[in-house]
């Protein structure tokens, strides 16, 4: 039995409320469980010097925790001089996860950035950041093409993540943080819509794991998936 009665297939409540905040361009404020990200995506007619003049576009993400996402607070990494590796980590995820789901030839030579701010965390937020933030990209990117900017849709297919794992020697769908905490096996789970595979991070935390299991896994994932992509389609059609 799972901490929160779930069936070990079953995700945590999902829901995405859009145009959160009143100036970016787009906006998300994602819930998944007792997992709550705000996302805002900016876009900006520039972009890094290691592109410019390609006419190609950039994604580019950051991350943070507010100091009382968690049950005890944290310092602000303003107030440290620094981010601490495990932001900065995170954050690269996010952008490259979010690029692989657009053409960039087709977004121009202009940035978006997506900023994802973690209100509250209970297990899975980088998994919550990436789908949160695909939809604040999508709703941005759809103010691009309706005033002409971009012709053709360069969001060529949806982003979305989920942690699995093995608690308790079974298999289970998007951990909180009872599950996460004490899992024999950690993993992350970064598909498109299309179930393509973005990126994988799999870790033994306490035991190790068989082929059959990582499979179970990625079963597992793709099920997740689907039902997030569900949940980013209704929240921006």
């Amino acid at each position: 039995m799972r901490p929160s009665g779930r069936e070990l297939n079953e995700m945590r409540a999902v829901s995405i409320e859009t145009d959160f905040t009143k100036h970016a361009e787009g906006s998300a404020l994602i819930k998944i469980g007792d997992t709550h990200v705000l996302c805002t995506a900016t876009i900006e007619d520039r972009v890094p010097p290691f592109i410019k003049g390609s006419g190609l576009g950039w994604v580019t993400a950051e991350y943070g925790m507010l100091p009382r996402a968690t049950n005890t607070r944290m310092r602000r990494e303003a107030a440290a001089g620094k981010q601490g590796g495990r932001t900065v980590e995170i954050q690269r995820l996010i952008g490259r996860a979010l690029r692989a789901g657009v053409d960039r030839v087709a977004l121009g030579e202009r940035q978006i950035t997506v900023d994802c701010d973690v209100l509250q965390a209970d297990g899975g937020t980088r998994c919550a950041s990436i789908t949160g933030g695909w939809v604040a990209l999508r709703l941005a990117v759809n103010k691009l093409m309706k005033t002409g900017d971009v012709i053709s849709d360069p969001l060529v297919d949806p982003v979305a993540a989920i942690s699995c794992g093995i608690y308790a020697g079974q298999p289970v769908m998007d951990l909180d943080y009872p599950e996460d905490s004490e899992a024999g096996v950690d993993g992350n789970f970064i598909m498109t819509g299309s179930k393509k595979l973005i990126e994988v991070q799999m870790s033994a935390e306490g035991d190790t794991y068989s082929r059959d299991q990582m499979n179970a896994l990625m079963d597992l994932a793709e099920k997740g998936i689907g039902e997030l992509v569900a949940a980013q389609n209704a929240a921006t059609s």
